[in-house]
């Protein structure tokens, strides 16, 4: 079946292996993009890599993936809690949507950061794997859409 998954990231990720190692670990963006892209070797998917700071640009990549692409992978990052613009666009997507979260949010200090927005509209959410749920995120798109054959 194969297809293109979109795996986004939200604001700072960017800095990922310079802020706040102790919580979001020492790899860097560079790092998760090779595990993603080591994910879907040999396989007929591919991997559309992007990060921003921005919200109106993430809407406009989830809107652009909304129809052709196998999945979104998507670390909203600090979007989770009010980004409602996204949300909106979440909502008009017919793909698997795995939502990411390097940190587990539900231990995370502040109340405020253990809610997330996207969790009514995502097909899942993996969070506290560190980087490693990047590639879980992938995995269960690929199963999704050759489970949907």
């Amino acid at each position: 079946m194969g297809g293109t998954i979109l795996v986004l990231n939200g604001p700072n990720l960017n800095l990922l292996g310079e802020r706040e190692p102790h919580i979001y670990g020492h790899e860097t963006l560079a790092d998760v993009q090779a595990m993603c892209e080591a994910e879907v070797a040999g396989t007929d998917y591919r991997i559309d890599f992007r990060q921003t700071n921005a919200e109106h640009e993430a809407v406009d990549w989830i809107q652009a993936a909304r129809r052709g692409h196998a999945g979104i992978v998507f670390n909203p990052a600090a979007f989770t809690y009010a980004a409602y613009p996204i949300l909106d666009a979440l909502k008009m997507v017919d793909c698997p949507v795995v939502e990411v979260h390097i940190s587990n949010i539900h231990r995370r200090e502040a109340e405020w950061r253990s809610h997330s927005i996207m969790t009514q509209v995502v097909t899942g959410i993996i969070s506290g794997l560190g980087v490693n749920g990047y590639p879980l995120g992938v995995r269960h798109v690929m199963w999704a859409r050759e489970r949907a054959k």
